[in-house]
């Protein structure tokens, strides 16, 4: 009988150790997986950040009327340029705005190719509402010009209008623009890409569990030594084993998968009262009281006035009468259990029945009794 017994209980911990492990095989499998080259980025090919300055023309009045001191000799210098001389006293230029000019060039940007170019006024321009932007340079941190502007700028719906009186409507932003394909590269920035024997991938978010998965999965693909990490967000490629060129050797590198791991962070926006958790958020068992103190002061007067024949001597008196009430929102120590997914925090934190500011404040307080296994982040 004791055998039996005994035999039972085997089996039923030998069936429950079976269930644990099936479990954990799902729970591993529905990890997704990404692709690499959504998660890193190869160091040296990124954009550059251009920036210019120019005159945009033909506006309705909208212009720099107010203060035309350097749109005024902007334009005087560039119609000077054309065999124009004319002094910026002689200018009227609320039809004209002076504006900054930024883009981005992209890497491996050829001669010939065209970039968005944003336009942006640096004096009182109203609106750049029908304006056009005159030729004009965009420059590197190194003062050389890769691109040259020109053309119809558009506000993608936005205009403003104002009448005589100052009463006046507008829609979106009317003093931002851009330029859809206005910019042409006219320098390219000279990379020998393709002969590159080793590249550095640099991981957008570093952790060490997530590149030492990269790494696992590049060797795995190509063979072993071809991939190494030298820290928690970059690794080092060998690109000899892998193809004839770099460029053929990472769009193979680029659709590796790899499941990546993330820190449990709490971001918190105490401007907006906006929460947002990360799926590997946990709480470990905790009470929780939270009540919220009202106090209502409010304040009135009383008037007495002299009843009818009374002496001279009697004056209308005012009697100032204050009333304070005290409330205190009555709440019991609510339970929440450890939980081991963020469905189980947010149906426990959702069980206090609190407003986003009020649950802001019992988060830090979570983080203060060591109770909140994440980060909280504060924007």
């Amino acid at each position: 009988m004791q055998i039996c017994r005994w035999h039972r209980r085997f089996r039923l911990a030998a069936i429950v150790s079976a269930l644990v492990l099936g479990v954990m095989v799902f729970l591993s499998g529905t990890a997704k997986a990404v692709r690499l080259k959504d998660i890193a980025t190869v160091k040296g090919v990124r954009s550059n950040q251009l920036i210019g300055y120019g005159l945009v023309v033909g506006l309705n009045g909208t212009g720099d009327g107010n203060d035309p001191s350097f749109t005024a000799q902007s334009l005087s210098s560039f119609l000077k340029k054309l065999g124009i001389n004319t002094p910026a006293s002689s200018f009227n230029v609320k039809n004209v705005a002076a504006v900054a000019l930024t883009a981005d060039l992209p890497p491996f940007a050829r001669v010939g190719s065209r970039v968005d170019v944003t336009v942006s006024t640096i004096g009182d321009a109203k609106s750049l509402l029908g304006g056009t932007l005159l030729l004009s340079p965009l420059r590197g941190v190194d003062g050389e010009v890769y691109v040259v502007v020109q053309g119809a700028v558009s506000l993608g719906g936005g205009f403003a209008f104002a009448g005589a009186t100052g009463t006046g409507v507008q829609r979106n932003h009317p003093t931002v623009g851009l330029i859809t394909n206005g910019g042409s590269v006219e320098k390219e920035i000279r990379q020998n890409f393709w002969r590159q024997k080793a590249i550095r991938l640099a991981l957008n978010s570093p952790d060490f569990t997530t590149v030492s998965r990269v790494v696992t999965a590049i060797n795995g693909a190509f063979g072993d030594q071809v991939a190494q990490a030298r820290d928690s967000g970059t690794v080092d490629i060998n690109l000899r084993g892998i193809a004839k060129n770099a460029v053929q050797a990472i769009a193979q590198i680029e659709r590796i998968e790899v499941v990546t791991d993330r820190k449990a962070i709490v971001v918190i926006n105490e401007r907006t009262g906006t929460i947002v958790m990360g799926e590997n958020v946990r709480i470990s068992t905790v009470a929780i009281s939270h009540g919220n103190l009202n106090i209502v002061i409010r304040e009135d007067s009383l008037v007495s006035q002299p009843e009818a024949f009374a002496p001279d001597s009697a004056q209308t008196q005012i009697i100032p009468k204050t009333e304070i009430t005290v409330t205190q929102e009555k709440r019991s120590l609510v339970v929440l259990q450890k939980t081991v997914s963020i469905g189980d925090v947010v149906r426990g934190l959702n069980a206090i029945g609190v407003s986003p500011r009020d649950l802001i404040a019992i988060l830090q307080a979570l983080k203060g009794a060591n109770a909140l296994d994440a980060e909280i982040k504060l924007i």
